[in-house]
């Protein structure tokens, strides 16, 4: 039995639904399906597709946190579907973080959550990154100031603030998540916090948030009145 796509019938094959009607029409399993291209013998790619999501309970996010490793232990999924299915989710995540032209204004924690949600959220690591804005609250970028790991990360102040004064930003937005899931900020984020808003109130610099970030939801110090 040969169970690549090619031999699906036309009306049933994701690719030429793709072309026909759009990418948007397409189910999680039908792209994932174009991705792997065929399944096993036992399997077509859609099927295949189809246990893959069931075992993440269908979240893309769950999906991409799977390690090549972990892909292929599915029957059908050697090393090349494996590396494109991580391909696709990195590129996905690079185009959510990509600097656009327009430079969106930040108007709330909650735009906030949105801008790194899909970056950080469901890292199994903690990541610290500082949002710099211009005076009409702008983004001018957004960096990644440390990596750590499971329980944190190490901090730079200094390289934080040479990074303002670079980009001749005026505020910082400070964004970090929490791979535990926890919310609450441990006395470790309240310190690096009045050390941060401390250090820019002296070059003149404002600090006006700082995120806690999961998956699904957020801390903010300035809704909290912690700054």
């Amino acid at each position: 039995m040969n169970n690549s796509l090619k031999f699906w019938n036309e009306d049933d094959r994701p690719r030429e639904k793709l072309l026909l009607k759009g990418a948007h029409i397409l189910s999680q399993a039908e792209l994932l399906a174009i991705i792997l291209g065929s399944g096993n013998r036992q399997e077509t790619a859609l099927d295949l597709s189809q246990r893959i999501l069931s075992s993440v309970n269908h979240r893309a996010n769950a999906l991409g946190r799977l390690s090549i490793d972990q892909l292929k232990q599915f029957k059908g999924v050697g090393e090349a579907k494996a590396v494109a299915i991580k391909t696709a989710f990195e590129w996905s995540k690079r185009l959510q973080t990509e600097k656009t032209p327009l430079r969106p204004k930040i108007r709330s924690s909650k735009q906030v959550f949105e801008q790194l949600r899909l970056q950080l959220g469901a890292l199994e690591h903690e990541e610290f990154w500082v949002i710099y804005l211009n005076n009409a609250n702008r983004i001018l970028a957004q960096v990644q100031l440390s990596k750590g790991g499971i329980t944190g990360t190490v901090v730079d102040i200094r390289l934080a603030l040479r990074k303002a004064i670079e980009l001749s930003a005026v505020a910082l937005i400070l964004v970090h998540n929490h791979p535990s899931g926890a919310l609450k900020p441990s006395e470790a984020d309240i310190r690096l916090t009045k050390r941060m808003d401390t250090a820019a109130e002296a070059l003149d610099l404002k600090v006006l948030d700082h995120l806690i970030i999961t998956e699904k939801a957020y801390f903010s110090f300035a809704d909290q009145q912690m700054l």
